[in-house]
């Protein structure tokens, strides 16, 4: 018999390969519901209402996670981190990567400083997340704004990897793995207890009025991260 569902090792497997069509079928099979046997056309009237499902909120909390996740995960993720922690420049793909770190270590405003700066360097994905952290606050307006800066005509040109870039990946391959294991089980991610040191050592710059306190990233950080583990 077929089954009705994905396993959690093939979502998980399909999350890995960074395969967007694999991720998508993966869910679109999870998300389907269960058979029911044949029964009484109508609900008994001693029967419980069914439970009302998540709220707008939690369902922007729990993409939100996924996002971070998967921008953690991806293959170019140590690359575009060490471009952006470099002293040849700024790099909106880092600064992505480095919120998604953020977010994921607990310093959810500060993420948020950090996907403004690469949306404003043209991430549409930084300004999907900002829609996303605005959403699960009920920020709805904002959330708008930044869905429809998501959706504007794209100014960031994926960069391909090169062989380089894939050699290395930011975390090891059992970190990478628990962060989705964590979102499948619908609990919030969390980075290991040492690579979350790594993140909360990290000097801050200022106090920002609207921020509070935002770590900067420094050079060293992508190998740090690779090495605490």
């Amino acid at each position: 018999m077929p089954r009705s569902h994905a396993s959690e090792g093939d979502v998980i497997e399909a999350m890995l390969t960074s395969d967007a069509r694999s991720i998508a079928v993966a869910f679109e099979s999870r998300r389907r519901p269960r058979r029911r046997p044949a029964g009484p056309a109508h609900r008994p009237a001693s029967a419980p209402a069914p439970a009302s499902g998540p709220s707008a909120r939690d369902e922007a909390t729990h993409e939100l996670d996924l996002a971070c996740v998967l921008v953690i995960n991806a293959v170019e993720a140590a690359a575009s981190l060490g471009r952006f922690v470099d002293d040849r420049g700024i790099d909106p793909e880092g600064a992505l990567v480095f919120a998604c770190l953020l977010h994921v270590a607990g310093h959810t405003a500060a993420a948020d400083f950090w996907w403004q700066f690469a949306a404003g360097g043209g991430s549409r994905t930084a300004a999907y997340c900002l829609h996303l952290s605005h959403r699960r606050k009920g920020e709805f307006r904002d959330a708008a704004f930044w869905r429809a800066q998501a959706a504007h005509d794209p100014q960031e040109r994926p960069r391909p990897a090169s062989r380089a870039d894939g050699r290395r990946l930011l975390l090891s391959d059992s970190a990478r793995h628990e962060l989705l294991v964590q979102w499948h089980r619908g609990l919030t991610p969390h980075l290991p207890a040492a690579l979350e040191s790594v993140i909360n050592r990290l000097a801050v710059d200022s106090d920002d009025e609207d921020f509070g306190e935002v770590p900067q990233p420094d050079p060293g950080l992508v190998e740090r991260l690779s090495r605490d583990v």
